[in-house]
């Protein structure tokens, strides 16, 4: 009997070049301006992007719950690819990975992003939203850059 492990992958065009997608990625002041499901902001973000380096980001909900999620970076390809380990701090035992890769497309950015290892079904779906949401984000943080003065 072969068990499936549940994974979840999209894919988003973001209107910014591959490094300014990178970029938003990789630093934390940036990508506290982004990350997240539409009822949370970023509270606190660390980012140490290099192989082996580490991330930690603190999430505040709207109702004030806090969520902190961190992992450590295992593949780092500047402008192309990164790809690091996610555990909830509230259950670092349930560590999963994520990969994001970019690709130049007529001066746009096409974001694939993979998240798998999860531990069911349930927690991918959460997570399916949660990661819809953010590049929902991090497209209007460019689209808001470029129409802002």
């Amino acid at each position: 009997m072969t068990t499936t492990i549940p994974s979840l992958t999209l894919v988003r065009r973001i209107k910014a070049p591959p490094a300014r997608v990178f970029a938003a990625w990789t630093r934390a002041e940036v990508l506290a301006q982004w990350f997240g499901p539409h009822h949370t902001k970023v509270e606190h973000a660390e980012v140490d992007a290099r192989i082996g380096g580490g991330f930690r980001i603190r999430l505040i909900e709207d109702n004030g719950d806090r969520h902190e999620v961190g992992g450590r970076y295992i593949a780092i390809e500047p402008e192309r690819e990164i790809a690091f380990t996610w555990a909830w701090a509230s259950m670092p035992q349930r560590e999963s990975r994520v990969t994001v890769r970019f690709r130049a497309v007529e001066g746009d950015t096409e974001i694939t992003l993979t998240h798998d290892r999860f531990a069911d079904a349930a927690t991918a779906t959460r997570h399916r939203r949660g990661w819809t949401e953010s590049m929902q984000r991090l497209d209007a943080h460019f689209t808001t850059m470029e129409t802002t003065p």
